[in-house]
């Protein structure tokens, strides 16, 4: 059971850094999604975001989803580290 907790818990440390280098990505206009390395952290990344944008669709042309989408995640990885090992 320890192994799968830290397993999980390593693989959404890992998922949180790659939303936030595609969130700070999306500050520079001109990156090449459809090129590599660009459009695989896209493919890995949009799936999650899309479920929280289609709850919060950006607004006024800024897209509050991955701040939803980070919370989550966060959310997430606490309650798993909280769970006891016995």
């Amino acid at each position: 059971m320890e192994m799968i907790l830290s397993t999980a818990l390593s693989f959404i440390s890992i998922y949180l850094a790659l939303l936030f280098i595609r969130v700070l990505l999306t500050w520079f206009p001109n990156v090449r999604w459809e090129t590599q390395p660009f459009a695989a952290l896209s493919q890995i990344t949009d799936p999650y975001l899309n479920l929280f944008r289609s709850i919060i669709p950006p607004l006024g042309g800024i897209d509050f989803s991955p701040m939803l989408a980070f919370f989550a995640l966060t959310l997430l990885q606490r309650a798993l580290a909280s769970v006891p090992i016995y």
